[in-house]
């Protein structure tokens, strides 16, 4: 099984900045798409962003301009770099690889509060 790590979470003041990193323990980044998804109490996970293995990328509206997907293949590593963040952010932030398999971290939590 693909296991994958999320870090970077953490408490932030609105308009801060955080970035957060998924892990994988193989190397699959280069030909699974990764996404970052977030959920919050009593509301559906959602897409926020996600990058292809070409590189392309894409943003829910309500994160496009604040938010940016990369990808680091030698590493293993996809971030997902916040900027200008709002107290609707708030959420545990999970990253996800695939289709064709579904492999999910574990979840970091971001708080944006004053």
């Amino acid at each position: 099984q693909v296991q994958l790590v999320e870090s970077g979470g953490g408490l932030v003041q609105p308009g801060g900045s955080l970035r957060l990193s998924c892990t994988a323990s193989g190397s699959i980044f280069s030909i699974y798409a990764v996404g970052w998804y977030r959920q919050s109490p009593g509301k559906e996970r959602v897409l926020v962003a996600r990058v292809a293995s070409g590189g392309f990328t894409y943003y829910t509206d309500s994160v496009k301009g604040r938010f940016t997907i990369s990808r680091d293949n030698a590493k293993n590593t996809v971030y997902l770099q916040m900027n200008s963040l709002k107290p609707d952010d708030t959420a545990v932030y999970y990253c996800k690889a695939g289709p064709p398999n579904a492999y999910w971290g574990q979840g970091t939590q971001v708080t944006v509060s004053s």
